[in-house]
């Protein structure tokens, strides 16, 4: 019986600590206790994907090249993609006038703090104007993170940013967007989270 109850307890807890902190962040807690995660403890976390997404930015900033990426062999060198120069656009485009491509494409999710960017999630889509808009767990966990920031009053613009010379082929997409992920090792993307001490949902 007491199992049952934890179980019950546990499918209504949809989402767990963030940087590895003690708070519990389930949604059924009043917004005042979610997510009171140090400034230091953010700042050293964020600093930490900064540090090594920097180090992939200055090796590819002589090479950069997004011209067409894709070869007849399709073998794309996720190197040729730099989402740094991409347009931004705010996560709420769809509701705005601002134009998105209606056909496949990456995308990345970048947060922007002062003199510095992180790729925060990298995913693919066949359909660049309609996949943001329904569900999606990064929504949740970018959520936690700008309430994150606003408790330790740090200021943050976090945008969406679409490459669109991709194959059309959904599995030559998947593997460019591995290839992106263990790249530039996003934090929100559920192959990296390990490696940066963050968890998120309950699946």
């Amino acid at each position: 019986m007491e199992n049952s109850n934890n179980k019950k307890i546990s499918n209504q807890n949809k989402q767990f600590e963030l940087f590895s902190s003690s708070v519990d962040t389930s949604i059924t807690l009043p917004l005042s206790n979610i997510l009171k995660v140090k400034s230091k403890t953010l700042m050293i976390w964020r600093n930490r994907i900064y540090k090594y997404q920097s180090k992939i930015e200055e090796d590819n900033q002589n090479n950069i090249s997004q011209q067409s990426v894709i070869p007849d062999n399709e073998n794309i060198d996720p190197k040729k993609i730099y989402p740094f120069s991409l347009q931004g656009l705010s996560l709420n485009f769809w509701r705005t006038n601002q134009s998105v491509h209606n056909g496949p494409a990456m995308y990345f999710v970048i947060d922007n703090m002062k003199n510095s960017q992180i790729i925060l999630y990298i995913g693919e889509t066949n359909s660049a104007n309609k996949r943001w808009k329904g569900e999606h767990d990064c929504k949740n966990y970018l959520s936690n993170y700008k309430e994150a920031l606003a408790y330790n009053n740090l200021t943050s613009q976090l945008d969406i940013r679409f490459f669109l010379d991709v194959p059309k082929n959904a599995k030559s997409r998947r593997k460019l967007e591995q290839k992106l992920i263990y790249l530039w090792m996003p934090p929100f993307n559920k192959e990296t989270r390990d490696r940066w001490s963050t968890t998120f949902t309950n699946n």
